[in-house]
């Protein structure tokens, strides 16, 4: 029926559909920030129709992570220190605010899923498999899956759900900072530390770790926001 010939039940289906595909390659830097989306070729790439797009690049406007430009279309939302710094410093406080209370509440079921995301994570890097490796995208999977495992016993859907939110946002600058291979340190050993505080149940060390893990990531960030000229000014 052609690109515009979808209607009824599958309306949402394929418009839901859309907007998740695009806004995974944003957020995994498939489509570079301040990258143009044209409708033609987003049309061609993805296998959709204009209006399924259009409302997922409406929705990705509303979203900030696609800015609408008049007349001449669409494109990604470039990356800022400013941006960065404030999805960091409130991911910062939802994510140690998140770890506290899964301390506090979790049970035997959760250290336990701590300890296997742990293993998981350890093990594809001791394979290799890092940040900025070829398999980025499964060790990236398993990273979400730890940090995830971290906060899942918080108690909070809410709280949770803000906290996704921003962990998403945040992997946007992550993987721009390894492709860039800015700013070298042991991951691997800082996870290790996390989740041993973590099943000690020692609250305050964990949330300390956890902190300054995230600050590290938004220092080399700066750093090369500022010395590769990738960042906007405004």
């Amino acid at each position: 029926m052609g690109g515009e010939g979808w209607q009824g039940e599958d309306a949402p289906t394929l418009a839901e559909t859309a907007y998740e595909s695009l806004r995974r390659g944003i957020l995994n830097c498939h489509y570079e920030p301040g990258a143009r989306l044209r409708l033609d070729g987003l049309r061609r790439q993805l296998g959709f129709g204009f209006s399924p797009i259009r409302e997922a690049l409406s929705r990705l406007t509303g979203e900030g992570l696609v800015q609408q430009e008049g007349q001449r279309g669409f494109r990604v939302t470039p990356v800022s220190i400013a941006d960065l710094e404030d999805i960091s410093a409130i991911r910062c406080e939802v994510e140690v605010l998140a770890l506290r209370q899964s301390i506090q509440r979790g049970d035997d079921r959760w250290e336990a899923g701590v300890a296997a995301a742990s293993h998981h994570l350890a093990l594809i890097s001791a394979d290799g498999a890092s940040p900025a490796s070829p398999r980025s995208d499964k060790w990236g999977r398993r990273h979400a899956a730890f940090h995830l495992s971290l906060v899942a016993a918080c108690g909070s859907p809410r709280l949770l759900a803000i906290r996704q939110d921003l962990y998403e946002h945040s992997e946007r600058y992550r993987r721009l900072l390894n492709a860039h291979g800015v700013g070298r340190r042991d991951v691997a050993a800082e996870h290790r530390e996390i989740a041993e505080a973590v099943l000690l149940r020692d609250s305050a060390h964990a949330c300390s770790l956890m902190t300054q893990h995230l600050q590290r990531t938004v220092e080399n960030l700066v750093r090369l926001l500022s010395t590769q000229n990738l960042a906007s000014s405004g």
